[in-house]
């Protein structure tokens, strides 16, 4: 028997809730460093501009297909009369698929860490780069490797959580989670921001933040804030189609999307004026950095230096943590959400299956991280990853090339096969006042496409990573 269409029960929960999907690690642990890369406040004053232009008309179109359409993302456009275009719902859902596997088990990483920082911050900084390795089941002074247990456990704990929220549904569960951990999140960001701003030597980031260094500014800084736009605000990804399906009819939509961009903006902007200072103070400008190895062994070089810093070390892994599960909770509920509609599956037995099998798949992930130094296989601890190996592979696939299709096909689908008519026409419903018709009209037809047709083929045929 099919279920119920579920739907959110207040405004508020569903700003919340899609505001948890943009917010993710890539606001707080990637943001930073490209925006003190990219010259700080031309950085920012870039990426200020391209989210209007780009990220708003984008979100606004994958959230009124979903409303539309009343439907899962691979089903969505057969049901809005274009059978043709389904392959952008399965392109959309297949990337949350692959992501979701590994993003799960970095997010159990940083549950690892918030336990590290609530019960043996002493061992953390001792040696951040060996407890780093050690996690992942390498022995950096024996150079040996072992099975990296602790890593899978703290994954398969963050996926239960997760799980727990799915199982409750849409109202019950993954909107009463956000309505606690988005207020919690935003609560820790001001806290870290003030104790970041106030640390001896700080005032010289927050100066660099907020100063157009135009000689770092080229070509390559605009695509990197354009890509950093673009995979911010979980487009691409099933995700906002999912979440606009679930949206009662009276739903103000621009407004929404507006609202959701800027909360999103809010955290990546913050997390940069409380991580670049903080560095400044402690470590010097050239300790600043991005992705996971800063997160995980950098930053805690920060806190060691801080005046209260295991405090504030376990309140910054604590503000991961919320951003790895309200990102990850949103991932799964576009995944079981067509599973449930296409399968008739209950929503319980569907969701446990699916962290399972996408436990399995991170497994390799984090397995892989430990093997180079015996074996020469996977993962090269000073040099990094290179292609083709499995981690690599399964980023490869999803950040240059499924979801930049997936978002592609969403704008060609809006603007040409739809029409922007038809779909204001959706968002207008209930009489609900849209006064940018025309240029919603003129973004999504040409300019969205074109930003994200530059995204695409930089990142795939140049070898530049800007995700």
């Amino acid at each position: 028997m099919k279920e119920t269409r579920a739907q959110w029960g207040s405004k508020l929960g569903f700003i919340l809730a899609a505001a948890g999907s943009a917010v993710g690690l890539g606001n707080i642990w990637k943001f930073p460093g490209k925006a003190f890369e990219g010259g700080g406040g031309a950085f920012l004053l870039m990426y200020l501009l391209i989210v209007p232009l780009v990220g708003m008309p984008a979100m606004l179109a994958e959230l009124t297909v979903g409303r539309a359409s009343q439907s899962n993302v691979v089903d969505a456009f057969g049901k809005l009369g274009h059978k043709r275009f389904a392959w952008v719902g399965w392109v959309g859902w297949l990337a949350a698929f692959i992501i979701t596997g590994y993003y799960s088990h970095v997010g159990g990483w940083v549950l690892r860490y918030v336990a590290a920082y609530a019960t043996e911050s002493g061992s953390v900084y001792a040696d951040p780069l060996a407890y780093f390795y050690r996690m992942l089941g390498y022995d950096a002074a024996a150079e040996t490797t072992f099975f990296p247990w602790v890593a899978l456990v703290f994954a398969a704990v963050f996926l239960i959580i997760c799980a727990v929220v799915i199982i409750r549904g849409v109202e019950d569960g993954i909107e009463q989670f956000n309505k606690v951990g988005m207020p919690a999140l935003f609560v820790i960001l001001i806290i870290l921001l003030v104790r970041s701003v106030t640390l001896p030597g700080a005032q010289e980031g927050v100066k660099y933040m907020l100063t157009l260094d135009l000689s770092k500014v080229n070509g390559q800084t605009f695509l990197i804030a354009l890509s950093q736009a673009f995979y911010s605000l979980s487009l691409g990804m099933s995700i906002m189609v999912t979440y606009g399906s679930y949206l009662p009819k009276e739903e103000n939509m621009p407004r929404n999307t507006l609202l959701v961009c800027v909360m999103d903006t809010l955290v990546a902007v913050v997390a940069g004026f409380v991580i670049v200072p903080s560095v400044f103070a402690t470590l010097g400008a050239e300790g600043v950095g991005k992705g996971g190895g800063f997160a995980f062994v950098s930053l805690a070089g920060v806190f060691q230096q801080m005046a209260g810093g295991t405090i504030f070390g376990l309140m910054f892994y604590l503000l991961l943590l919320f951003a790895a599960l309200t990102s990850t909770v949103s991932l799964i509920e576009g995944i079981v959400a067509f599973l449930i509609e296409r399968f008739h599956w209950k929503r319980t037995p569907t969701t446990i299956g699916l962290c399972v099998v996408l436990f399995l798949m991170g497994c390799v992930y984090t397995c892989s991280q430990a093997a180079y130094p015996i074996h020469g296989i996977w993962f090269d601890f000073a040099n990094g990853l290179s292609f083709p190996l499995f981690c690599d592979a399964m980023e490869f696939l999803t950040d240059r090339v499924l979801i930049p299709l997936s978002a592609l096909g969403t704008c060609i689908f809006v603007g040409w096969a739809w029409t922007p008519k038809t779909a204001v026409e959706e968002i207008t419903r209930c009489g609900v006042k849209f006064r940018l018709v025309r240029t919603f009209s003129f973004l999504i037809r040409f300019v969205v496409p074109a930003a994200v047709i530059v995204i695409f083929a930089v990142s795939l045929f140049t070898g530049t990573t800007l995700s």
